[in-house]
């Protein structure tokens, strides 16, 4: 099972090497912005080295969105990251599950992630497979729950989309983590990655704050339970003082 970490994009090579980390994911430009990712410097490295790699997109996408000036740059941002990810030889794309403001109908948010996997795969497809990944927080998003993650997954689970499950966000969202792999796979048919999160809140906190594995609201055990029910690539998204920590403690559990 690969294990890593969410790690800094200018030099996620010693990053990983740092860590100790089978596989590290990062950003590819500014995850508050709208700018095409450059080349990056170390492309060569990630592509033909001995570590896995996965790109996140940028926090701004959101392919649900019934605004045409968010939706249409959100569908441009996730086919250049994804074209961006191939040069860096990543395994996959992360991309948010987004959502409807307040009084709009989530059919049609669910009706924008159909009509643009589908576009996409009639033109070639993506260039890295897309991952979806469960959020937090949002009473009108589309992946936070899981009745409105099988509206999506009603939508777009055809085109072969992956899925990324977050431990952090699916607790924060109220969902029951004793069960949450059987729950995810009876409704996407697979986890893809497992994004390794404890949480600095409360259940059903719909608070999206990590924690290190043994510093949070969940018990790390549970956490160990997830990963190995999932036997997905794990990465850590938490403080980046502790990742080595989480790392080596979720190997030696893992193994055990």
């Amino acid at each position: 099972m690969l294990i890593g970490a969410h790690v800094r994009e200018d030099d996620p090579v010693v990053s990983a090497a740092d860590r100790g980390a089978d596989i590290v994911q990062m950003f590819l430009a500014d995850p508050q912005g709208w700018k095409k990712p450059p080349a990056h410097p170390q492309a060569e490295q990630l592509r033909t080295g001995g570590v896995a790699v996965v790109v996140h997109s940028p926090y701004v996408v959101n392919l649900a969105s019934l605004n045409n000036r968010i939706r249409i740059p959100s569908r441009k941002l996730v086919v250049q990251h994804a074209a961006a990810a191939a040069e860096v030889g990543a395994i996959g794309l992360v991309v948010h599950g987004g959502h409807v403001t307040q009084g709009e109908d989530a059919a049609a948010g669910f009706a924008n992630w159909r009509k643009f996997v589908e576009r996409q795969v009639g033109e070639g497809g993506f260039a890295v497979p897309i991952l979806i990944e469960n959020t937090a927080g949002g009473d009108n998003a589309m992946a936070r729950r899981f009745d409105a993650l099988a509206r999506l997954w009603d939508a777009v689970g055809e085109f072969d989309v992956g899925f990324c499950l977050d431990t952090c966000h699916a607790f924060a969202a109220g969902e029951d983590l004793v069960d949450v792999v059987d729950r995810a796979r009876a409704i996407t048919g697979r986890i893809d990655l497992v994004h390794l999160n404890n949480s600095r809140d409360e259940f059903g906190s719909a608070r999206d704050r990590h924690a290190n594995v043994a510093d949070g609201t969940i018990d790390p055990e549970q956490l160990v339970a997830v990963c190995a029910a999932a036997g997905a690539p794990v990465v850590v998204e938490t403080p980046a003082e502790g990742q080595a920590a989480d790392i080596a403690f979720l190997r030696e559990r893992l193994a055990a």
